[in-house]
């Protein structure tokens, strides 16, 4: 009886992995492109109308009371 001993060439396994590299690759760029590039830039039509309505002020103290400092040590 015989045995036959099969080993593949090491360069046509080489190639075909750096195909299939190259095709991921690619996969994997175009889905950014088409997730990041166009998916989140979508600009606004040519129509928007921003209105911003801002509380009046009646000639009184608007709140808030800030004046300054340094907040709270004893004065020297």
């Amino acid at each position: 009886m015989a045995t036959i001993v099969n080993t593949p060439n090491s360069d046509s396994s080489g190639s075909a992995g750096w195909a299939v590299a190259v095709i991921v690759l690619i996969v994997v760029l175009l889905i950014g492109y088409f997730v990041w590039g166009r998916g989140h830039s979508s600009p606004a039509p040519s129509t928007a109308n921003v209105n911003v309505t801002l509380p009046g002020s009646g000639g009184g103290s608007s709140g808030g009371g800030a004046t300054g400092g340094s907040g709270g040590g004893a004065a020297q």
